[in-house]
């Protein structure tokens, strides 16, 4: 027969196992270190961010990409297509893209959501944004951005030159070549002249 000592006596020793068992947690401030009963995933034998080690000649663990290695997301099979600069760091002269009424279509309608704001539908440089603003877009009219080879136009789009950020993000690099062929129509038709037109439609040009 249990008596009333012995059941107090084993309910003191089972609050007493429940107590050391919860202090061996790692969940809970102390400065023992913890009891590992399982060590499950909690202790692992690895490098974090920043550590020595003795392994390698330099002493680090973290170790560099090796040369030449790309992000997933960032390789292209056509890098001069996805940057506007070919091998030698020089720009694509000539727009990839067909210059098609789709292409010229595509271009204006991007050019309109993302340039013109700034540079206005003209291209002028004379948007909403920069009359409260202290600085000033390009006039896309000027002769040194008519000089631009198509490459150039497509990397300032791309990566943004001086106050104009880059639309790398924003912008498809189809989209981008097809804005690049909308500045070109834009270009021309501020600098055409009457011998651009054809000769039996220049009756009709008033």
């Amino acid at each position: 027969m249990i008596t009333h000592l012995q059941r107090r006596t084993a309910k003191l020793l089972l609050v007493a196992g429940a107590a050391l068992a919860l202090g061996a947690c790692s969940n809970f401030p102390s400065r023992q270190p913890p009891i590992w009963v399982f060590p499950d995933m909690k202790k692992q034998d690895k490098y974090k961010a920043q550590m020595s080690s003795p392994f390698f000649s330099d002493g680090r663990a973290s170790r560099r990409p090796v040369d030449g290695t790309v992000a997933q997301e960032w390789y292209n099979a056509d890098e001069a297509y996805a940057t506007g600069v070919a091998a030698g760091n020089t720009y694509v002269a000539k727009n990839p893209l067909p210059l098609t009424k789709e292409t010229l279509a595509q271009g204006q309608a991007k050019f309109n959501v993302y340039c013109a704001p700034c540079h206005d539908r003209t291209g002028s440089g004379r948007g909403v944004v920069p009359s409260k603003a202290v600085w000033v877009p390009g006039n896309l009219h000027d002769e040194r951005i008519v000089n631009f080879v198509d490459g150039e136009l497509y990397h300032v789009i791309s990566m943004g030159r001086r106050t104009m950020p880059g639309y790398r993000f924003q912008i498809t690099d189809k989209d981008r070549w097809a804005i690049v062929a909308y500045v070109r129509a834009l270009q021309r038709s501020w600098r055409g002249t009457m011998s651009d037109v054809p000769a039996d439609m220049q009756s009709k040009v008033r």
